[in-house]
């Protein structure tokens, strides 16, 4: 980053996703941990629904808070 310059994106809308090895069984298998960065809340996921449900949640939670709509 250029000193001095806005960052694009918000670090309140960041997150941090691990996904854990697929099975050769199941290669669409989604599972890991997702961390956000500001508030450092962590879940574990083992279907791409219950990753984006706790990106959701989060995100309204940081809309909530800042009045942003």
């Amino acid at each position: 980053m250029i000193p001095g310059s806005q960052p694009t994106l918000p670090t309140n809308r960041a997150f941090v996703v691990q996904f854990r090895v697929s099975p050769t069984v199941a290669p669409s298998c989604w599972e890991g941990r997702v961390e956000h960065v500001v508030s450092g809340q962590v879940a574990h996921f083992r279907a791409v629904e219950e990753l984006l449900a706790f990106m959701s949640r989060v995100l309204t939670e940081v809309q909530e808070e800042s009045g942003t709509p």
